[in-house]
């Protein structure tokens, strides 16, 4: 032997280490394993390897994963495995395939303590700790890319940065349409590998493996993997340890495709007998149907000659094959194997499949007839290989065509048996025009193309939602990971670009299919962008597609979906959905199809009819067929026993399933009652294949099949609760079964979920919303199980289509009696039907339905049974009222008055001063200050807009009434109309107690008469409040006149409940009066149109919204400290300069101000506290509240205050003032204004 750095060296077992020695049962390596054992072994390097099928491509991965667990050697060759932190993961083609690799490498790598776990369609039983504990993980492409699309959000995708090797089987199925999902997968571990955040981790150094059969463009997949050129290793025939002879047999053609591969099955018997020599034969066929023909016909010719049967050649043989066939549950299959011949497709179950694998390698089963699914599954040599017609039914054009090169070889590798052949036969028949391209096969195969661009939507949307593309630079990245990016380069016209296009412009290319596909997410609300259209962000249907492995055209479907769906419209969307589009109508089906549809037993829950109405008698199109299949299924009893049609409807409820649990969250999402049950109602009916109606409903318990069933049924035991009270000696006589088959059949009641009642009861009526309670009991005791059984609790609005609450609940953990509030809105119509429901996942025949119905009426006579003589009425609070506080002010919105809309949940309405009482032991929500001595009542603080945002006000306000209508105001004047009017204001309360982020509204009714004041009925409006601590109303001024000026000055039936001051612009005395507007919604101080003043008008804005905000400059400081005054003291903003401590701080000054300048000062000459425009006070916004005294109302500036440029600024007194007395009030940033303007 050489040394091991010579790469043509043979070498043996014993140049491991070892503890690696007995993970391989022979002594020495084979050329193939030889040239490729120092670049495996004694590297990291990624490597792509094309050798025949059969010369030990399996020992060079088993090599790789010893390199890696070469890590936890010891010095002294002690293997120190720690579990789940270096992992590798095996990608197959199939799950028989994986299966293979999980027994072999279990009781290879066993020994060593490794962990590997089975990640496939038939093994849905792991979690996220199995996976973290996990060596290896053996998984076929799309399982993986399932599993990983909605992993990260229950942190299933941590195991990603403990990838180290990655090993792909079957590398050239790329070329196949399932190769899209391979691609993606590989894409995105590159895509990880490269982010910053697994610099560290043994993800960002992974390692690729790939091995295919004999393929053209093996360097177009190492440049994908970023093979170097050490790791491309090619290998033609020569390699192959068993030499094979192929023989090319021509037949004339069929009046059809179909009818030419049946014909050919009287041909297979001769090609056996004269070329199998009595060895082991496999068969290869085209369809599942005809593999199980195939086997039927060899089986009864073998019968037909008694002792003489080729295919039996000893009596030890036929007692292992009779002994094997009590075993099977096939009938088909059963009669088969006893001649000795057998046929293996995927229509068998798990249990049969190995069941015929293991006699077939034992030699029991010389002929074995199978699909073309096994070239990719079960090694399973034989010394002959048969290819019964080179052409299959492709289920996407819908018609026959040829196996690719990469399939036919594949199947050819199957011949030989290393130890026991030293050649193997491949015998092909085709028809006589394509015997040409088969002639030469074994020398090459065809070119391996991307199949990423067809689905590149789906798995784009993919990583958009796995956040690995957050923006249109890492979607690009993504595009230039993939295979399709080396191919297009390579080969653009294969996928629509034009050759000979100039290299930029390919990029350029590229870029815009990237973009097209995102432009299409967008479209249809999966993904969110930008106005840039850059950033990328999942929205909630685009994260279900993703979630439930979904195509993009069934995703549209369902978007498109009506609010209302009804089960049959479900039905119809399932059966248009591009999952299930390779079933296809054939000619043969057509009779049964009929039948089923017109049949008049009505066993069916839905027909297909025409336009009339009536039912259609000739079924023509593949929808139809995939409906009716559906409907005769979920009867429970179907009529169809077809093996195909079988398989077909398999695939339509396990398919269907999927989709209508997509369709479940998605209505519930958008908040669709009825379509949102009914997919509930689907998804476990396709899942269970029965409907809720029908008669066989414990086919659902085990141990209970259709014929028990029947027989339960004749009895008159046809549900659950007919089955929990029948005798258990009943029901052994109406089965025929013998004891105790009726006590295990009771016990196996146990496994359904518990019984569960809803109770709906009305809990009050306030503010337009009625209140519900829904309580769910537990009615049976709950059995600890293993299996955790879910249920979704739906509280809905039957006229309005709108789901109130939802909630999913362990039905055996819930704390029962279990209560929820529900809040209705008041009723639009004459009453509002609500309806609950429990529907329960995985099971029919068990979900509880309740309807309450809440009418106008009910709310009158529970309104007046609390003493109210009618309604109370919902208050719209004015929008911008200043809630005032020490510390924070927050804001509670509403919907405008005339939506008649409730209140939000930061507002109370309470009538009494006892029932602010209750509301305050009850819910401990707020605190408030008794409504005793109405002379500390003080209006409320109001925010100053700029006239920008007045714009969007008046907008919405009512027209402006008549010139005669409109009353001039002086500025001694307008502040005591707002203090009159507090008082017909509902008291308004703030929470000292509560925490400042959060301070709700309540809104307290005065107990004095509503004509307390001499006004009308109709003239008091819901807009009309006063805070708590108002200011009483001037001594001698009467309620009535009072009353009578806020009439004048307020619109109460405005929209917008608030009125605009404003200077009348045609008007003489603009400068100086005040025109009161009623239809507008605020005060509005209006001045000359260029003075600054006019561009900081103050604006008093109320009622769109229930709040009060301090306006305030977006960027200034006070916007993000908001450090507001007090309900009960007036306050006024301060503008400093923009580098003052009172810029920054927001230091407003409290308690009332003396006017300290001579009274009776005309307002045009009053002090303004305001700014140049330009300087940092004109971006200030001031908030004050009232009674300020006149002599602080807003003016003009005069004239010679403009000339000289300088505006009165308070800010260097106040400053003056800060440092006089500084420490006095030490913690307090507010001033008393009186020391103030005593000091000035």
């Amino acid at each position: 032997m050489g040394s091991l750095a010579d790469p043509y060296a043979l070498r043996c077992v014993s140049d491991l280490p070892p503890p690696f020695r007995p993970v391989f049962r022979f002594r020495y390596f084979n050329s193939l394993q030889c040239e490729c054992f120092h670049v495996c072994f004694f590297s990291d390097v990624n490597m792509v390897i094309s050798a025949p099928t059969g010369s030990g491509k399996t020992v060079l991965f088993e090599l790789c994963i010893l390199r890696l667990l070469s890590r936890f050697l010891l010095p002294d060759f002690r293997f120190n495995l720690v579990k789940g932190t270096l992992k590798t993961i095996y990608m197959a083609p199939s799950k028989a395939l994986v299966q293979e690799k999980l027994r072999d490498w279990n009781t290879k790598l066993g020994p060593l303590g490794i962990n590997c776990l089975e990640m496939t369609g038939d093994n849905e039983f792991y979690n996220n700790k199995a996976i973290h504990d996990a060596d290896i993980i053996l998984t076929t492409p799309e399982k993986f890319d399932s599993m990983s699309r909605h992993g990260i959000r229950n942190g299933g995708l941590g195991f990603f940065s403990d990838i180290a090797l990655v090993l792909i089987d079957e590398v050239h199925l790329l070329n196949d349409p399932r190769g899209a999902a391979l691609e993606a997968v590989v894409s995105r571990i590159k895509m990880l590998s490269r982010h910053g955040n697994m610099k560290s981790s043994p993800l960002a150094s992974v390692r690729f493996v790939a091995v295919s059969a004999t393929i053209p463009n093996i360097e177009d997949i190492a440049e994908w993997l970023l093979a170097p050129p050490e790791g491309i290793k090619r290998f033609g025939e020569e390699m192959r340890p068993v030499k094979l002879t192929t023989k090319v047999f021509g037949y004339a053609p069929a009046k059809n495709d179909f009818l030419f591969e049946r014909r050919l099955q009287s041909f297979i018997y001769d090609i056996l007998m004269q070329h199998s020599r009595g060895k082991s034969a496999l068969v290869f066929c085209s369809t599942r149907k005809g593999a199980q023909e195939a086997a039927q016909c060899l089986s009864q010719t073998g019968a037909s000659l008694g002792y003489s049967n080729p295919f039996m050649q000893s009596m030890q043989q036929y007692e292992h094959l009779r002994e094997a066939s009590l075993t099977c549950s096939d009938k088909q299959l059963q009669t088969c194997i006893v001649h000795g011949v057998g046929f293996h497709n995927a229509g068998l179950c798990s249990k049969d499949r190995n069941l015929v694998e293991g006699l077939f390698l034992k030699g029991d089963l010389q002929v074995l007839c199978a699909t073309n699914t096994l070239a990719h599954g079960v090694n399973l040599p034989a010394h002959t290989v048969v290819i019964k017609s080179t052409q299959f039914f492709n289920k996407e054009k819908g018609q026959y065509a040829e196996y690719d090169r990469s399939m036919v070889l594949q199947m050819c590798g199957r011949a030989g048996r290393p130890p026991f052949d030293d050649t193997g036969t491949i015998i092909i028949m085709t028809r006589r025009e394509t015997v040409h391209l088969y002639e030469n096969l074994l020398n090459g195969c065809e070119m391996v193309e991307s199949q990423l661009l067809p689905c590149a939507v789906e798995h784009l949307n993919a990583e958009i939602v796995q956040l690995t593309v957050p923006d249109i630079s890492f979607a690009i990245e993504w595009i230039k990971c993939s295979y399709l990016y080396i191919r297009i380069k390579k080969n653009p016209e294969n996928y629509g670009i034009k050759r000979g296009t100039p290299r930029d412009l390919l990029e350029k290319q590229i870029k815009d299919i990237c973009v097209e596909k995102i432009h299409e997410l967008v479209e249809y609300g999966l993904i969110w962008t930008d106005e840039y259209a850059f950033l990328l962000q999942p929205l909630e249907p685009g994260k279900l597609m993703a979630k439930f492995y979904l195509k993009f055209d069934t995703m549209k479907l369902i978007v498109k979906a009506s609010a209302c769906c009804s089960l049959e419209d479900l039905l119809h969307i399932i059966c248009h959905s591009a999952e299930i589009t390779w079933i296809q109508l054939r000619r043969n089906e057509k009779k049964i199809l009929n039948d089923i549809n017109t049949d008049k037993d009505g066993r069916i829950l839905f027909h297909i009819v025409m336009g009339n109405g009536k039912r259609k008698k000739r079924i023509q199109t593949r929808e139809e067929k995939l409906f009716l299949l559906a409907n005769d299924c979920l009867t429970g009893d179907p009529l169809i026993h077809d093996l195909s049609l079988n398989q077909e409807t398999n695939s339509i409820c396990s398919n269907g399933c999927r989709i209508a649990r997509c369709m479940r969250e998605y209505f519930i999402y958008k908040k669709c009652y009825r379509s949102a049950i009914n997919s509930m109602i689907l998804a476990n009916s396709l899942h269970q294949k029965l409907w809720e109606s029908s008669p066989f409903l414990l086919k659902q318990l085990p141990g209970i099949g259709i014929v028990t069933a029947k027989a339960l049924k004749s009895a008159g035991i046809f549900d659950f609760e007919t089955l929990a009270t029948a005798d258990a000696r009943k029901i052994e006589s109406a089965t025929g079964r013998n004891y105790p088959f009726g006590n295990h059949i009771k016990e196996s009641l146990s496994s359904l979920p518990p019984k569960i009642d809803i109770h709906i009861e009305d809990a009050g009526n306030r503010l337009g919303k009625s209140t519900i309670t829904v309580t769910l009991t537990r009615l049976s005791q709950a059995v600890r199980s293993n299996k955790r059984n879910f249920a979704d609790m739906v509280v809905g609005s039957e006229e309005d289509n709108v789901i109130l609450f939802h909630e999913k609940i362990r039905t055996q953990e819930f704390h029962s009696p279990y209560s929820v509030k529900v809040f209705v809105p008041c009723p639009q119509n004459a009453r509002v039907t609500l309806k609950a429901d429990l529907i329960f996942e995985e099971y029919v025949g068990l979900d509880v339905h309740k309807k309450h119905v809440i009418s106008r009426e009910d709310d009158l006579h529970e309104t007046k049974e609390r003493g109210i003589d009618k309604p109370v009425p919902a208050y719209n609070l004015p929008a911008e009222i200043c809630l005032v506080s020490s510390r924070t002010a927050q804001t509670s919105r509403s919907q405008s008055h005339t939506e008649q809309s409730p209140l939000s949940k930061e507002v109370y309405v309470i009538e009494e001063d006892a029932a602010v009482s209750a509301l305050e032991k009850a819910d401990n929500v707020v605190g408030t200050r008794k409504f005793n001595n109405l002379a500390s009542l003080e209006v409320p603080s109001f925010d100053l807009l700029p006239e920008e945002e007045y714009g969007d006000m008046q907008a919405a306000s009512t027209p402006e009434p008549a010139e005669a209508e409109c009353k001039s105001a002086t500025s001694n004047t307008i502040f005591d109309h707002i203090r009159k009017k507090s008082k017909d204001f509902p008291t308004l309360m703030l929470s000292k107690s509560m925490d400042s982020s959060y301070e709700p509204l309540i809104l307290k009714k005065m107990k004095t008469s509503r004509d307390q004041f001499g006004v009308e009925q109709s003239s008091l409006h819901v807009g009309d409040v006063t805070p708590v601590d108002s200011e009483p109303a001037e001594p001698g001024v009467s309620p009535t006149n009072t009353a009578e000026k806020c009439r004048r000055i307020l619109n109460r039936t405005s929209e917008k409940s608030c009125m605009l001051i404003a200077g009348k612009r045609d008007s003489p005395s603009e400068k100086s009066k005040v025109l009161t507007t009623p239809g507008e919604s605020s005060l509005r101080f209006a001045g000359e149109k260029d003075s600054p003043l006019e561009k900081s008008k103050l604006l008093i804005k109320a009622p769109l919204e229930n709040s009060l905000q301090l306006a305030a400059k977006h960027d200034s400081p006070s916007e993000k400290s908001k450090m507001p005054t007090t309900l009960d003291e007036c306050s006024l903003g301060l503008a400093g300069g923009k580098d003052s401590p009172l810029e920054k701080s927001s230091i407003l000054i409290r308690t009332p101000v003396e006017n300290p300048f001579k009274k009776g000062t005309p307002v045009e000459n009053s002090p303004q506290f305001t700014a140049k425009r330009d300087s940092p006070a004109e971006k200030r916004k001031f908030c004050f509240s009232s009674p300020p005294l006149p002599c602080f109302q807003a003016a003009k500036l005069t004239k010679q205050v403009q000339a000289a440029g300088q505006l009165f600024n308070i800010e260097e007194y106040v400053k003056d003032i800060l440092e006089k007395r500084k420490g006095s009030e030490s913690g307090d940033s507010f001033l008393n204004c009186r020391s103030v303007f005593s000091f000035l």
